[in-house]
C-alpha cells in the first residue's frame, strides 16, 4: 500500500516487459482515425505476418472521424460500423470495436445495459455478430450496493450461439475483470458450487 517496490517486483516486471516486448502486437493510438488509414494500416501489418492477423481491437468506435463534415454522427457511425464489418471479412480478423453506450439506461429503473443503448447508431447492433456489455450493479445509486465488487459480462447478442449474463469480480485498483471464487474457495461454502 506505500507504494514502495522490491526488488522481486522488478524482477517481475522485467519479466512481462521482455514478453511483452516480443509478442506480435502492433499498438497505434493515433487519435481521430479514419477508417481509410485503420483498413491500410491493418493490411500493411497483415502483410508482414503472412496474412494471418489474430484481432484487431478498436478503441473506441466514437473517436473514429470520417475526415468529413458530415451533418448526421449517427449516419457516420452507421458506416464505420459497415466498414469494420467489411474489414473483418476481407481480412478475416475478428475485430472488437469498443463502443460507448448513451444515457437510456440512466432514465430506467433497470439500470442494466441494452443492445439498444450503444451510442449514435443502430447499425452498431445489427453489424456486430457478437456485442459484450459490462454492466457494474454498484455504479448504479447512491447507497450500499448489494454487489460490491462485482460485475456482469452481459453477452446480449451472439449470432452463432446463446446470449447470456456471466457475473464476474471487478478489482477497480487492477481495472481488472476475473472470475468469481468458487464457493469451495470461500470459507464455509459447499464444493463443486459458485459463490
Amino acid at each position: 500500500r506505500g507504494g514502495g517496490m522490491t526488488d522481486p517486483d522488478w524482477d517481475r516486471i522485467g519479466q512481462v516487459m521482455t514478453r511483452v516486448q516480443s509478442a506480435p502486437i502492433t499498438i497505434d493510438d493515433s487519435p481521430n482515425m479514419t477508417m481509410p488509414e485503420i483498413r491500410s494500416k491493418a493490411r500493411r501489418i497483415a502483410k508482414t505476418v503472412d496474412g494471418k492477423l489474430g484481432l484487431i481491437v478498436l478503441d473506441y468506435l466514437q473517436l473514429m472521424t470520417s475526415g468529413k463534415r458530415v451533418e448526421n454522427r449517427q449516419v457516420e457511425v452507421s458506416e464505420f460500423s459497415r466498414q469494420i464489418k467489411l474489414l473483418a471479412k476481407e481480412l478475416d480478423v475478428p475485430i472488437v470495436a469498443i463502443s460507448q453506450l448513451n444515457r437510456g439506461a440512466e432514465q430506467r429503473t433497470d439500470k442494466t445495459p441494452q443492445l439498444s443503448d450503444l451510442r449514435e447508431s443502430g447499425s452498431i447492433e445489427q453489424d456486430a455478430d457478437i456485442v459484450i456489455l459490462l454492466n457494474r450493479p454498484d455504479t448504479h445509486g447512491h447507497g450500499e450496493s448489494e454487489r460490491p465488487g462485482e460485475a456482469d459480462v452481459i453477452v446480449a447478442k451472439n449470432r452463432s450461439g446463446p446470449v447470456n449474463k456471466v457475473a464476474v469480480s471487478f478489482q477497480g485498483h487492477y481495472s481488472r475483470f476475473t472470475p468469481m471464487a468458487r464457493e469451495a474457495e470461500v470459507p464455509g461454502a459447499a464444493a463443486g458450487e459458485f459463490y
